[in-house]
This record gives structure tokens, sequence and C-alpha cells, in this order.
């Protein structure tokens, strides 16, 4: 699957899940307007996140600063004061704390608008608008976005605004590939299979978080049911984390989210059935997790909807376990797409 079969408006709204973002995403402005190229998407969330972030007030982080001064501001260092003969010319080596909006963040937020201005596929007027926000960060440093350490950046109430911004710049970055006739970097035109299959995951998690908490929405670890007096080397099994577990009563659904560019395999004489590898994947979840073996444990392959003919739609009982496969259309209207979700949790009632 390319990312250009997905609706780029939803991408946003995926976006917006993921990265904790939403605040009404059905009726933000960006959801609605058309796109034609994904880098214009970012480029819009970007003008009008900064923009809005210009207008509340940049983040900004107390920073110690070391200057020669006329005048005593913070403390003098009198140490460097004596060394430095500053006294002689009428000056003092001061130390002192200064709210300083170059912040990590920000200087990620103009390295990564300077970045898309100068390599991405975005309209003219929307480079205009990436340009004028750039005035606004004239005293943040401009750093290589290679250097960036994502991880290292943190959030808290006073930043928090700022999780879905960081969240885009990081896509933004990470889509930089070398091109082969000049050796130069330039932005891939879509996201990495990789990079949506992260976020396609983390989408379906959040959006059941944000709308279902009381199903307690996470990725649940399963231990292995194994019998514990003639086990040997158990530590040798593989971990298992679900990517969406939803729980209502007794009941629990295992979600794994599959985003490939083919969701169906060719069986023998031509048939299409169900990746082999997947199904065993999400059995295993289940009657692993199914320990009072009730059958009140279900699981569901649920693949990014491909343009293929194919599609899959399993529904079975595999030893009083219901495991099934399905597709969500990405493709259509949001409103759509929630109602195929809000479907999902069905599974837990039947």
């Amino acid at each position: 699957m390319t990312d250009h079969s997905i609706v780029i408006r939803n991408v946003y709204i995926m976006l917006a899940y993921a990265f904790g973002a939403l605040r009404s995403t059905d009726s933000d402005p960006i959801s609605g307007e058309r796109f034609e190229h994904l880098h214009d998407l970012l480029g819009e969330i970007l003008v009008q996140g900064v923009g809005a972030q210009v207008k509340r007030g940049l983040y900004r982080e107390y920073r110690r600063h070391r200057d020669e001064l006329s005048t005593v501001r913070g403390r003098i260092d009198i140490g460097r004061t004596v060394a430095t003969l500053s006294v002689t010319r009428g000056r003092l080596a001061c130390q002192f704390d200064e709210y300083d909006p170059d912040t990590p963040h920000n200087r990620v937020l103009k390295s990564v608008i300077v970045l898309l201005i100068r390599h991405g596929d975005v309209a003219p007027t929307r480079r205009a608008a990436l340009r004028r926000l750039l005035p606004y960060l004239d005293a943040v440093t401009l750093i290589a976005p290679t250097s960036i350490r994502w991880s290292a950046l943190s959030y808290h109430r006073a930043n928090a605004r700022y999780r879905l911004l960081i969240g885009v710049c990081e896509l933004i970055v990470k889509g930089l590939l070398p091109t082969e006739e000049s050796g130069a970097t330039e932005l891939a035109a879509w996201f990495s299979e990789d990079a949506m299959s992260h976020l396609y995951e983390k989408f379906l998690r959040e959006y059941y978080a944000f709308h279902h908490p009381e199903l307690s929405p996470r990725a649940a670890a399963v231990g292995w049911d194994y019998d514990e007096e003639s086990a040997r080397g158990v530590e040798q099994l593989p971990a298992m984390r679900t990517d969406v577990t939803l729980r209502s009563g007794p009941r629990t659904l295992i979600i794994d989210a599959k985003y490939y560019g083919e969701s169906m395999q060719s069986g023998r004489w031509g048939k299409a059935t169900v990746r082999s590898d997947h199904l065993y994947q999400v059995l295993a979840y289940v009657k692993n997790a199914d320990v009072m073996r009730d059958g009140s444990v279900s699981g569901l392959l649920l693949y990014a909807g491909t343009d293929a003919p194919d599609q899959p739609g399993l529904d079975v009982v595999v030893q009083g376990n219901r495991i099934g496969a399905r597709s969500l259309d990405l493709n259509r209207e949001w409103l759509s797409i929630r109602a195929q979700l809000e479907g999902i949790t069905a599974w837990l009632g039947d």
C-alpha cells in the first residue's frame, strides 16, 4: 500500500489521535481541507500549530547566561571579572538566568520549518506562510535536523501543545532520503511503510483511549500459559505484546493492527487467504490470554484497507475463541471510518 491511497485529510486525523492533540477533530479546519500532497498537509499543521503557539507565547525555559555587562545583573562572577580584567573596562562578568525561547522544542520547530521550505513539496502560498513564521523564531538556534534526539524531548503541562507539532516534525525528518544522483537529501514524497505502520497502530489505540476509556485500551503484554511444573528454559520464550487490547467485563478483544501492501496471500491455485503468519500470531495471543478456556477472549486482525480486489472478511470460532480479519477503509470520509471503528466494539458484546 502506498500512502497516496489514504485520503490525506484522514492522515491528519490519525496524527491528531496518535499524538494526543485532539481538541475537536471533527470540526477542525484542517480535516475539512483538501491537500494534493502530504507535505502540504504537514506544512499546514505547522503553519496553524506554530502560529497558534506564537499567539499564546512560545514555550520558554530559564537558561543560565554569562556575559560582561556595564551594570550588575544576577550574580557577579568575581573570578572571571578579575581574570579578564573586565573591571578595567568598566564592565563586570555576570551570571544570570533568562526566560529564553531558545529551547530544544523550539529549535526542532525552526529547523524542520526550514527543511520543509527548502525540500518539501509544498504549495507556494503555504511555503510563504511557513517563511512568515521564521521571524518569530529569530532568537531560536537553527540546528541540523539529524542531530535531534527525539527521545530526550519531554512534555508537561507547559508544553503539552507541542506534542503533535514535534511528532509531525519527527515524521518529516525521518522521511529524509539521499538522492542517488547528487548525494544530497530530499524529503520523501510519502512516509515509509514502517512509519505509517507505527502511526496506524498508535492511531487505533489512541482512538479507543479517547472515545472508550471504559474499555481500558492499551498495548497489553500476554503471558505464555505454560505448565510450570514441567517447564524448562522459559526465559527463551519471546515476549508477546498486543497492539490494542480492549476489555469489557469478563470479555477481552485483542486487535492486531496490520499496515501492509497486501493484506491477503495467494494460496494454492491462486486462492486468496488470510496471511498465515498473521493468523498464527493473533491465535497465539488469544489462546494464551484465555487462561480460563471459556472463550472470553477474541482476536481481530485489522488491516489498513488496500485497493486490492480481495479484502479480508474472516469471522470464525476456533476452539471456542472468535477469530477474525477485516480491513479498515481509510479512503472514506471520517464519519464512515469512525463508524467502522465503533462497529468493532460490538465484538465485546457478542
